[in-house]
């Protein structure tokens, strides 16, 4: 196989040489048909074929120099095709395009909705549970509440008048108390003044004061260290005149703040209409 690969390329390329050295000369082939018509120099006699025959031995002639330059021509080419074609086989690449200049200066197009999103709505955590009872609808709060063993509620005693008031804070422990302080604030409604007060526990194991502040009449028992409230219902009560007329008393707070062992009690609320009072005990 290598000696074959080896005569052909020598064929080749001495056929290459000799074709780019070829130079056909017309005139002398022109010149030997001519005398080929002619016939033999000094023959002495004239040549006796039809006009037609000789015409058609010249148009032959021609015909027959125009096929040897045609496969002359044509085992050239192939003989330079053949030569070529290996050195043309490769790998096919893609060439790296080239970035136009719009493609590289041209600003990044706006999104299709330029309108930034909204952020995120923030939600506020909920309060932490508060010991103290919120207010109602109507403004006054719950009368009664609880925290543990203690439990409490306020209340306009029904003997009120048109002139006097009587405001009973009724205190329920399970458990014996080591502290207690119980507050009443009476709004001051017009006229309000202090008529006394009272409790059902003993009076030597409490301290009373009873004053104006911020706009109420204020009551406040606190029990002397020491002392000790025993598991039961108390009540605590505070008097005071009004202007004449009945009297509201959605504007008025009470709060008892208490001490059982180690736990810190707290309650509070409103005081209730006349109308709304029930007997809790």
């Amino acid at each position: 196989m290598t000696m074959r690969r080896d005569v052909h390329e020598e064929l080749r390329a001495r056929l290459h040489e000799a074709a780019g050295t070829h130079q056909p000369d017309r005139e002398q082939i022109l010149a030997r048909v001519e005398r080929g018509m002619a016939g033999p120099a000094g023959s002495g006699h004239r040549v006796t074929r039809p006009p037609v025959f000789g015409w058609m031995r010249v148009a032959g002639a021609t015909a027959a120099v125009a096929g040897v330059l045609a496969v002359g021509g044509y085992a050239v080419a192939s003989a330079v095709k053949e030569e070529t074609a290996p050195q043309q086989q490769g790998v096919a690449t893609t060439p790296t395009p080239t970035p136009s200049p719009e493609a590289t200066s041209r600003a990044p197009a706006p999104p299709v909705d330029p309108t930034p999103s909204a952020p995120p709505e923030r939600r506020e955590s909920a309060p932490p549970p508060s010991r103290t009872p919120s207010t109602s609808v109507t403004g006054r709060p719950p009368a009664a509440t609880e925290d543990g063993p203690l439990w409490s509620d306020g209340s306009v005693d029904p003997h009120s008048n048109d002139f006097w008031a009587q405001s009973n804070i009724t205190v329920k422990t399970r458990e014996e108390l080591t502290a207690l302080t119980v507050r009443l604030s009476v709004a001051q409604t017009g006229g309000v003044s202090d008529a006394g007060a009272w409790r059902s526990l003993p009076e030597q194991d409490f301290t009373l004061t009873v004053g104006e502040r911020d706009g109420f009449l204020v009551y406040t028992w606190t029990l002397k260290e020491g002392r000790k409230v025993p598991a039961g219902e108390w009540v605590f009560a505070g008097q005071f005149d009004h202007e004449r007329g009945g009297r509201d008393a959605g504007a008025d707070r009470y709060t008892v703040t208490a001490a059982a062992g180690a736990e810190r009690l707290s309650v509070g609320g409103g005081f209730a209409a006349v109308d709304d009072t029930d007997d809790d005990s």
